[in-house]
């Protein structure tokens, strides 16, 4: 059974190697000394392979990983399989448009005078691009939307200001 320390310890190898934890939970260390959670299973006469994710700092804890092979567990004695939720998820994630995609859609797409859109463009490069370009739609919150219309106004260009009373939908 892995513990904190000894996953802290590990050191990658010239081949990529597994080490055991328990309940079918290993963790494969890579030459580069990555180290990810993974669970190997069948379901419906296949073998699949899921990985939770990388331990460290940036990643998940052993205790989070012995949660995930849990609710995994529960998954696959449902008949389901997590590994290709996992992938659905990754893949609609990828189709998702980013704040920044759509905005140039929008400057593009619509109609609109050309100084209209000069104006629109410069607020979005100047005001919105820095902090919302690479996050998807569904991040941006309405608090986040004020947060920038507040310092719009504190910037000295309440022109530019979403109107707080106007419902962002």
């Amino acid at each position: 059974m892995l513990t904190d320390t000894m996953l802290r310890n590990i050191k990658p190898r010239d081949k990529q190697y597994k080490l055991a934890d328990r309940e079918g939970l290993y963790v494969a260390v890579s030459v580069t000394g990555t180290i990810s959670f993974r669970y190997n299973y069948r379901l419906n006469s296949r073998s699949e392979t899921l990985t939770f994710g990388r331990y460290g700092p940036d990643g998940i804890t052993l205790a989070e990983a012995r949660n995930m092979l849990q609710e995994a567990k529960k998954k696959i004695a449902a008949g389901q399989s997590p590994a290709q939720d996992k992938a659905r998820s990754k893949g609609k994630l990828r189709a998702e448009k980013r704040f920044g995609v759509w905005a140039q859609e929008y400057l593009r797409g619509h109609e609109m005078a050309e100084s209209t859109r000069d104006m629109r463009r410069s607020v979005y490069m100047r005001d919105l691009k820095p902090f919302f370009d690479n996050r998807l739609l569904h991040e941006i919150t309405e608090e986040d939307v004020r947060g920038r219309a507040d310092a719009i106004v504190e910037r000295g260009a309440p022109a530019t200001q979403v109107s707080k009373t106007r419902r962002l939908d």
